[in-house]
């Protein structure tokens, strides 16, 4: 098998961590994970009861973490060729994809990645992360960190809190949209 970042570099038998064999590239130290690997590691790892609504998205994580220079890289499967396809992975300052294959689900995870996927509590979790509804899920959490950023740029860190705080409170209540209607009607004079 060779490397999906460097192809002609043959990957070296080995485990990621304990538990879970993996192949590595000796230029990259990218990780390939075999689908059945990973599924037998997974096995012993996840709490099957575990919603996706109930994974975090880690937009506003702050992880010291550089993404490979290879992450853009396109990369071809080692098992069966077909180009891996991305999942993104946003923390509050960085991006950067977990890929897989298509067809074979192999995973390819470039330098440090699998230490920050475990760090965020999704290593176990990877396939989850390739749906459209952990995309889906990722987006829109994207959109609340800006408009919450946006908020508290505009009227300051402690009267957006303050905001936050009370928009949670009127979500909640069952006749919330009465305070909402209250505020309104403050600011149409």
């Amino acid at each position: 098998m060779f490397c999906p970042k460097h192809p002609q570099e043959s990957l070296i038998a080995g485990q990621l961590v304990d538990g879970l064999k993996a192949s590595s590239c000796s230029i990259c130290s990218g990780s390939w994970i075999m689908s059945e690997d990973y599924q037998t590691w997974q096995s012993n790892q996840t709490d099957l009861s575990v919603r996706l609504d109930s994974l975090t998205v880690p937009i506003n994580c702050d992880i010291d973490y550089q993404p490979s220079r290879y992450d853009t890289r396109a990369g071809l499967c080692p098992n069966c060729g077909f180009y891996l396809v991305r999942a993104r992975i946003n923390l509050k300052q960085i991006t950067f994809f977990v890929e897989r294959c298509p067809a074979c689900k192999g995973i390819w995870c470039d330098d440090g990645e699998w230490a920050v996927l475990t760090e965020l509590g999704l290593n176990a979790y990877i396939p989850v992360l390739f749906t459209d509804e952990w995309q889906s899920h990722v987006r829109v959490a994207e959109v609340e960190l800006r408009e919450r950023t946006a908020t508290a740029e505009k009227l300051g860190p402690e009267i957006a809190e303050k905001l936050f705080e009370l928009a949670t409170l009127l979500e909640g209540h069952p006749n919330g949209d009465f305070g909402v209607a209250y505020l309104m009607r403050r600011f149409e004079k």
